[in-house]
């Protein structure tokens, strides 16, 4: 038995182990979460239903360019402002961040809030943008 052999397949197994759990983490952290759209299904909530988008973003990246008629609510405030978001806490809701990292958070701050449908946007401000929709400054 070569001890250095079995060291070398065992440091090989964690490693594969250690970043397919890196590699899943953003799918896992943000299905905690709740539900998402893609873009196409983000354009007829908004169109078909009135969805309210809330940008969780910070001031400067809304600035940047958010899609048209967002509310600009930046993570940090969130919980102190959801409740002035929507008239109707039934309204469906998508929330948008730059790549979809920190939908999760949101999701579960206007759960908390009472809001029922909520929706994180796929990929984010940099998906609606490689989706070639359009950004308002």
């Amino acid at each position: 038995m070569n001890f250095f052999a079995d060291y070398n397949n065992l440091a090989l197994i964690a490693l594969a182990v250690v970043s397919g759990g890196l590699l899943a983490w953003p799918a896992i952290s943000r299905s905690a979460g709740g539900k998402s759209v893609n873009t196409a299904t983000a354009t007829q909530l908004i169109n078909k239903r009135g969805a309210v988008v809330v940008d969780i973003r910070e001031p400067a990246e809304y600035a940047k360019g958010h899609l048209p008629q967002a509310k600009s609510a930046p993570l940090a405030d969130l919980a102190s402002r959801a409740a002035g978001l929507a008239k109707d806490k039934a309204a469906p809701i998508i929330v948008v961040c730059q790549t979809g990292q920190r939908s999760g958070k949101a999701q579960a701050a206007l759960k908390e809030a009472g809001y029922s449908e909520i929706y994180a946007l796929e990929g984010g401000i940099a998906a609606w943008q490689q989706a070639g929709l359009p950004l308002v400054k």
